[in-house]
């Protein structure tokens, strides 16, 4: 006597109306809050490799700060007014001379010179970075948008596949990305440390707005470039107007950044009373920090391309090929 299960196997077998029966239902694809968590939970150990392969964008700055500050330094003055100053208290001095010493007398600490070595290696490190930049963010923004759209990531063969194809403009792009991060930020400090006029509060607050601004930017900048086959020029417009178009998906993606960012934060407190109190904190973010942060970006970014540069065309090749078929059953 056959059990039950063996013949609901059987008649599942003879079933000859199986293949009209209705598909699993396809996966919700909407870019909302949920699904981003949905993928950032699935792709998360993918994150954590592909965080790993990031680390060069960053490691040459930490090299360049450790050789900097491993060199031998001197204390010197931090303004032209400290010699005037301390002779005149060394002659005669007085309350105000005291003062004013107080104010301008700061010292700084400023390397020696003739460590040709140690500036040597300090050269090397960011010119690695400023050579190969551009092409670490194709690399792994193709990765990225991948993981976006929910397609297949084979990490090591897309990263170095979106380089290759990429290569001169992820180049170009790289070197322009570097220049406008190192003047924004040149300026931005330059602004900070000035004040007392009217203009150069204006300055100050127009360099926040730019370094805003192109923060935002550089979402849409590398995903175009791995999408498209467009100049330069076109990719920094366009880029400029997703950052207007996109304000409120630019905005949830700041903030995710920053809920990322007071995290690690949040670490120090927790590890606090161990031995190793500092040494989790700082480690954690090298294996998640650049990675999560950039599928934040890339997660908000995407969906405002694919709707104002992909949806239209895809809308258009599906009118076309309905009236071919039309044409043709004619």
């Amino acid at each position: 006597m056959i059990n039950n299960n063996k013949q609901n196997r059987l008649f599942r077998l003879f079933d000859f109306n199986r293949g009209n029966r209705p598909d699993a239902l396809e996966e919700d694809t909407t870019p909302t809050l949920k699904r981003y968590f949905k993928l950032l939970g699935r792709k998360f150990w993918k994150l954590v490799s592909l965080n790993l392969l990031m680390l060069p964008m960053i490691l040459p700055l930490l090299l360049a700060a450790y050789f900097y500050l491993s060199m031998d330094m001197t204390p010197t003055a931090g303004t032209p007014l400290f010699s005037a100053l301390y002779g005149a208290n060394l002659i005669d001095p007085t309350t105000s001379s005291v003062s004013l010493l107080d104010v301008f007398g700061t010292q700084i600490q400023v390397p020696v010179y003739m460590q040709t070595t140690t500036y040597v290696l300090i050269g090397v490190a960011i010119a690695f970075l400023l050579i190969t930049f551009g092409w670490q963010n194709v690399g792994a923004t193709y990765i990225l948008r991948s993981m976006v759209r929910g397609e297949p990531v084979f990490l090591f063969s897309d990263y170095f596949y979106a380089i290759k194809r990429n290569f001169k403009q992820g180049f170009l792009l790289g070197l322009l990305d570097c220049l406008a991060i190192f003047l924004l930020l040149f300026d931005f400090m330059y602004f900070s440390s000035m004040g007392g006029s009217f203009w150069l509060d204006v300055g100050y607050f127009a360099i926040v707005a730019l370094v805003i601004l192109y923060f935002f930017m550089r979402f849409y900048i590398y995903l175009m470039l791995v999408t498209f086959e467009l100049p330069i020029r076109k990719i920094l417009k366009n880029a400029l107007i997703f950052t207007i178009l996109g304000f409120k998906r630019n905005i949830m993606a700041l903030l995710g950044m920053v809920l990322v960012t007071a995290i690690n934060i949040a670490l120090f407190a927790v590890f606090a009373m161990t031995p190793l109190s500092f040494a989790i904190p700082l480690i954690l973010p090298f294996f998640y920090y650049l990675s999560v942060n950039a599928f934040t970006a890339a997660y908000a970014a995407y969906p405002i391309i694919d709707r104002y540069m992909i949806e239209p065309y895809r809308g258009a090749e599906d009118e076309e090929e309905f009236a071919d078929g039309t044409e043709e059953t004619e």
